[in-house]
């Protein structure tokens, strides 16, 4: 459309520049007939001599090769460059078109589309050539004293460009003279660039075809391929449907395939966590369950007083115990969507460790254990993430280490800034970590407690809870044993790295 609107502008530019040198030409003939084909008699009654004018008009219409008319003032066509008469009759000359070359298929679309456009009127066109020249209107107006310029189609889509000017003796106009010009040239020059414009267009053509098979080939094929294989792992009940890899690129479709690899796999995970968490949560409720049957029966079957309050105490610690443990697979089962919703904002840990150390050693029933807060520098100590939870990770570290430190300990409370992060630890001086327990410890329902604790105090989620919401942020937690030169355990330590707000 670009190309077909440029050659339509072109076009017009050509007959402007056409009409320009036809007007320029016409009034140098005229300028010529005013000075040189004139007789005068009186300034009133001066007259074209029709002998001269005739050897003028002929002689500059063959330089200018245009068809050159003079016009007399009284509408007689006086001189006509095309047409001689003599004793023989007229002679009429008609420029022929150069020989014809081999068309080619383009030549032969166009001129089959100029057929169907044939009936379109062109842009500023007059059909008026069955009209005598000394009736035109151009004619008419240049015998007015202006000058008047004219489009017409001629044969077919041929179209002429005329120009009348008048011949002037002084002020007295004398006659017209008329060039025409077929646009055969202009014509040509369209034709040329509408040929260029076709292969151009043929060219953008082969181009948009070759790259459209090039990106599907490249692009859309593997895309419809990982579409296709996560439509079927959403589909499947098992996992022998895979995201497949897109091998030998290195572009963002390779990025994609692993993305969704990975994605499936951690959606995997995530599934089997469930199903563990589940299989876990069904363990850890069927064993007060069962001891409340075993004393509930057993209640029903004896009639001792002091037996029967002691299966009641033993229902009521079940019961309490369910609560618990019920409570905080709650939390734990919510944790995850609550995260997700989290919105992340600067925290102060400074100020929080601060405020953890006083609570705790305002607080009752700490058993004499002691809670120390050390400053390593005054560094600002600032990370994102959602302060209430950051708390629940300290303190359930702490109460892990107050649960196993003895009467009159003392535990750390140590952060640092390192690079780009901040380091937190806990340490303690109770028992330490049995020896390749570091990570079991993290698990869910882990219940290794210090001796003398009552059975069911702790669901064993705690440090649990907190690696999930520590990873969550971003960050990591790991345990390990505090030893002395000697290899003595001194206690235990957890280490919480958080990153660091820029």
């Amino acid at each position: 459309m670009v190309g077909l609107l440029y050659a339509g502008r072109y076009r017009q530019e050509l007959i402007q520049n056409e009409f320009g040198a036809l007007t320029i030409q016409a009034e140098m003939i005229a300028a010529s007939l005013g000075e040189a084909a004139v007789g005068v008699e009186g300034e009133a009654d001066a007259e074209l001599i029709p002998d001269m004018a005739g050897q003028i008009v002929r002689r500059l219409a063959v330089t200018t090769r245009t068809q050159a008319q003079l016009v007399t003032a009284d509408g007689t066509l006086l001189v006509d460059s095309r047409r001689f008469t003599g004793p023989g009759g007229t002679v009429e000359i008609e420029d022929l078109p150069p020989p014809a070359a081999q068309r080619t298929f383009a030549q032969n679309l166009l001129e089959a589309y100029d057929e169907m456009m044939d009936e379109l009127p062109m842009a500023g066109e007059h059909d008026e050539n069955a009209m005598p020249v000394p009736e035109r209107r151009e004619t008419m107006r240049a015998l007015a004293g202006e000058t008047e310029r004219a489009l017409r189609r001629s044969l077919g889509r041929r179209a002429s460009l005329s120009v009348a000017v008048p011949v002037q003796r002084y002020k007295q106009v004398l006659g017209a003279i008329v060039l025409t010009r077929n646009s055969r040239a202009i014509d040509s020059a369209v034709l040329q660039i509408r040929l260029d414009i076709l292969k151009v267009f043929g060219i953008a053509l082969l181009v948009t075809v070759l790259l459209s098979v090039y990106l599907a080939g490249t692009i859309a094929r593997p895309l419809r391929r990982l579409a296709l294989a996560a439509d079927r792992v959403r589909r499947g009940l098992s996992r022998q449907y895979a995201i497949p890899m897109v091998g030998g690129r290195h572009d963002e479709i390779r990025e994609l395939s692993e993305a969704l690899r990975e994605m499936t796999e951690a959606l995997w995970k995530r599934m089997d966590a469930i199903e563990a968490f589940a299989a876990d949560v069904a363990h850890e409720i069927k064993n007060p369950l069962t001891s409340l049957r075993s004393a509930i029966e057993t209640a029903a079957r004896i009639s001792d007083p002091t037996q029967q309050q002691r299966l009641m105490a033993i229902v009521i610690d079940d019961i309490q115990r369910l609560d618990r443990l019920i409570s905080d697979i709650s939390k734990a089962s919510r944790l995850d969507a609550e995260l997700s919703r989290a919105q992340l904002v600067p925290v102060d840990l400074t100020g929080l460790l601060d405020a953890i150390a006083a609570l705790h050693e305002a607080a009752e029933g700490s058993h004499g254990v002691h809670l120390r807060r050390e400053k390593i520098s005054n560094q600002l100590l600032r990370i994102l993430g959602d302060e209430d939870r950051i708390v629940q990770v300290f303190r359930n570290l702490i109460d892990n280490a107050v649960s196993f430190s003895p009467s009159g300990s003392t535990i750390i409370l140590r952060a640092m800034r390192e690079a780009r992060s901040v380091t937190i630890s806990v340490e303690d001086e109770g028992p330490g970590i049995p020896e390749g327990l570091e990570e079991a410890i993290f698990e869910r329902f882990y219940r290794e407690r210090p001796a003398g604790e009552k059975f069911g105090t702790h669901s064993g989620l705690g440090l649990s809870i907190s690696r999930q919401i520590v990873e969550a942020h971003g960050g990591t937690i790991r345990a390990e044993n505090r030893l002395d030169a000697n290899g003595t355990v001194l206690g235990a330590r957890f280490i919480v790295r958080l990153l660091a707000a820029q």
